[in-house]
């Protein structure tokens, strides 16, 4: 699997010399290489890391990437100082290609400038400028150590940004790689719930499972029948199981997670109504606003001016 690292100036070394241990180590415990890393550079040349340590890049172009499974941008203070101009379709193309696009500390800045976390949840960066809290207002904002959402992934710099590295590694390959090289590298317990949402409680392995799919699809979807289908069960047996399990239908489940996501983009965010409803996969803003009525007491707009 590929990653592809982009350094800022004042990029933050702790999150540099994580990723390449994580990824080291990694390889190592496999005893064949799981996991490649290129550098690239904001400016092309070789930048500075805050602490005054400098790194060259592999690459000093924005080419098509070559399938990356994983983007990293990892930016210090004034992220969008020199942003080129070739990085954005850069990032498109990688998640086209279905890579996760992370920012560790400022990098989620630059992602959020990019128009990239727009109605997504992320970590937020401590003490934005001014400039940088409109770019951010976009953003819901995740009070967890690292945030996971449909194809991003965000978290602040240090160990945290180790946590998160980890949490890939157990999605992308296998948990037990990631526990290994926690431990090789003395990070204390392995977390893989920096994501966690308030989810109905499900004891169920497979609603679990179900609820999981449903996040990942809040902006897209997927239909009922397909999501049985992941689950190997057909939509009457889900719909039982479900019914059982958390006493609601799958329906029901997946439009209060989809509602839940709303509420808190109109409360943390300056969304518009358009675009909450599309970010939380509604067919117009007048079918969401009835629905959002419905189950909150008032439209979006009256719970975003009464907020």
């Amino acid at each position: 699997m590929h990653i592809c690292l982009i350094l800022a100036p004042g990029f933050p070394i702790l999150t540099y010399v994580l990723l390449r241990e994580v990824v080291s180590r990694a390889n190592c415990l496999a005893g064949h290489p799981l996991f490649s890393v290129e550098i690239r550079t904001v400016t092309g040349a070789p930048v500075a890391s805050i602490d005054g340590i400098e790194i060259s890049p592999d690459r000093t172009d924005w080419e098509d990437p070559p399938g990356w499974d994983l983007v990293v941008i990892c930016a210090g203070a004034q992220p969008l100082k020199r942003l080129p101009m070739g990085l954005r379709g850069f990032l498109l193309r990688a998640q086209t290609a279905g890579g996760t696009l992370a920012g560790f500390d400022s990098g989620v800045t630059v992602l959020a400038a990019l128009g990239l976390l727009d109605g997504y949840q992320a970590v937020l960066p401590i003490d934005p400028t001014e400039d940088e809290a409109d770019i951010l207002a976009r953003v819901a904002p995740s009070d967890q150590l690292f945030c996971f959402d449909r194809g991003r992934l965000t978290a602040a710099t240090g160990l945290a940004a180790g946590d998160a590295l980890l949490a890939w590694v157990a999605r992308v390959h296998d948990p037990d790689v990631a526990r290994e090289v926690s431990d090789a590298l003395s990070l204390g317990r392995f977390r893989n719930d920096g994501d966690a949402r308030h989810l109905p409680q499900a004891q169920d392995p497979i609603l679990a499972r179900m609820q999981s799919i449903m996040v990942t699809h809040l902006g897209d979807p997927r239909p009922m029948d397909q999501i049985a289908s992941d689950l190997d069960l057909s939509p009457k047996q889900l719909r039982l199981r479900c019914r059982k399990g958390l006493g609601q239908t799958p329906t029901q489940v997946y439009l209060k997670l989809r509602l839940e996501r709303a509420e808190q983009l109109v409360r943390d965010t300056v969304l518009s109504v358009e675009d909450v409803a599309l970010a939380t996969g509604f067919a117009s803003p007048s079918s969401f606003t009835r629905s959002f009525k419905s189950r909150y007491g008032a439209p979006p707009r009256i719970m975003r001016q009464n907020a």
